[in-house]
């Protein structure tokens, strides 16, 4: 009972810490009378910033970055565009991604209205359908644009390609790279230029989920395996219905799992941008992690990842939240520590008090006292601190628990949570430096979410952890 109580303070003591204290989020005043549903973020020279809408208008932002937000004015750049969702500025052009094509848009005249229109590449089917986004990327270190692309209603692939991931080469030639795709809702890069996309909860998809796009690889959903055939590619795998993805991914190897799934309801429920953080600690400690929008719970999730057997997976965090309506683009500035972040409640419902949104987050300076990462080993989990650790609660087993479980891989919608176990934590050594922490685990799960809390643990000056739990998505156990 003691224990339990503990707990409980510890709980009631740990809400003290702000989000505030750490991260500014600030909106950024919009243009009057106009419907700015956002679905894309491109930073531009002198600290320009171009958006998107949903219902097809390009505006440029200045002094977005300013300290006086009241000093912002925007400028229509083109209109009549058809849903562009992904967008960025190279070669004094803006590129972005709409439904049926991958654009790129000038101004070639200097009057700060567009005035050149070219198509790159429109190699994709699209019915009018209202799921059929496409998210587009910046370009990779080839220059490639990879663009997911949404089934038909989410359920069906109506026109050719749709399911799959492209890229668009810089001379618009366009390649079928991957297979398997329910609904993504963002597409982005990591550090090391590998690309992944966030795809929702769904058939055949038990939870939403962070997945990594490499080329050749089937994602999970066998809805558009059809086209393979357009292209003379292998087939896909052809997957069983309830069962799990453990059990059909050792069967197909090109059967690539989710890297991090993103349990439902506890985690958001409709994820959505990704901007990797390069900024050298302009925005935080969080070197090489990931920021992932979500739409419904309007807020911002970091992850972390590690490649282990040649898969990767890793634990996704809370991390920013109340913003003013649902996320759909996030962009971090490298250079500045800013992170942009848009979005829209149209047809989806979201938290927050406005139907669309444009809002920054910067960081105060302050770190929070968080699990910065969490990395699996042969026998448990190494648990990485932002600042030193007191020992003493830190080295109690008792400070944590863990509890285990996966979805069934199903085409029916979603999943219940299932395949429940509680592992035991039976040590936790603390490192040398007080910032690390071995947890010692007996009943490790390979394949399922190991969902671990750190409720009794305080840093060495007494703080408690900003957000004291984290779910880790355990493909592959370290030899």
């Amino acid at each position: 009972m003691r224990f339990i109580f503990s707990l409980f303070l510890t709980a009631t003591l740990a809400s003290a810490a702000q989000q505030s204290d750490f991260y500014t989020r600030e909106e950024i005043p919009l243009p009057p009378g106009e419907v700015m549903e956002i679905g894309s973020i491109a930073l531009m020279p002198d600290q320009q910033v171009a958006v998107t809408t949903r219902r097809g208008d390009l505006w440029i932002c200045k002094g977005a970055y300013g300290d006086d937000l009241t000093k912002v004015s925007w400028k229509k750049f083109a209109q009549n565009l058809h849903e562009p969702f992904g967008m960025f500025w190279k070669d004094g052009s803006l590129w972005l991604t709409q439904r049926p094509e991958v654009t790129r848009i000038a101004d070639t005249d200097k009057d700060g209205i567009a005035d050149d229109f070219e198509t790159i590449c429109q190699d994709w089917g699209i019915t009018g359908d209202y799921h059929e986004f496409a998210f587009g990327s910046t370009p990779d270190k080839e220059g490639n644009i990879w663009v997911a692309l949404c089934l038909t209603g989410s359920y069906t692939a109506e026109a050719p390609w749709r399911g799959w991931c492209v890229r668009v080469t810089p001379d618009g030639k366009m390649i079928p790279t991957c297979s398997g795709i329910r609904s993504p809702g963002g597409i982005g890069f990591n550090a090391e230029g590998d690309a992944f996309y966030m795809d929702n909860q769904g058939v055949w998809n038990g939870s939403s989920s962070l997945k990594w796009l490499k080329p050749g690889s089937f994602q999970g959903n066998p809805t558009g395996n059809k086209f393979h055939t357009l292209a003379n590619l292998p087939a896909p795998p052809d997957v069983a219905d309830k069962s799990r993805i453990l059990t059909e991914r050792t069967k197909f190897p090109d059967f690539i799992p989710p890297a991090v799934i993103f349990p439902h309801g506890k985690v958001g429920q409709s994820p959505t941008g990704i901007a990797c953080d390069q900024s050298g600690g302009k925005f935080g400690p969080w070197a090489k992690q990931l920021y992932v929008g979500e739409q419904t719970h309007s807020q911002v999730q970091r992850v972390c990842l590690e490649k282990i057997k040649g898969l990767y997976q890793g634990a996704v965090f809370h991390f920013l939240e109340d913003f003013e309506c649902g996320l759909i683009p996030v962009r971090l500035d490298q250079e500045a520590g800013i992170l942009f972040a848009g979005g829209s409640n149209r047809g989806w419902a979201s938290r927050g008090t406005k139907p669309f949104t444009f809002e920054r987050v910067k960081w105060t300076g302050k770190t929070p006292f968080e699990m910065e990462t969490i990395t699996a080993a042969r026998d448990g989990f190494d648990v990485h601190f932002t600042e030193p650790v007191d020992p003493t609660t830190a080295g109690n087993p008792n400070s944590y628990a863990m509890d285990t479980f996966t979805y069934i891989y199903q085409a029916d919608y979603g999943s219940p949570e299932v395949d429940q176990t509680t592992p035991k934590i039976t040590a936790a050594i603390v490192s040398s430096d007080k910032k690390s922490v071995h947890l010692k685990i007996d009943g490790l799960v390979r394949g399922h979410i190991h969902h671990l809390t750190a409720q009794g643990v305080k840093s060495a000056t007494s703080n408690l952890l900003w957000h004291p739990e984290t779910w880790y998505t355990l493909n592959e156990i370290p030899n």
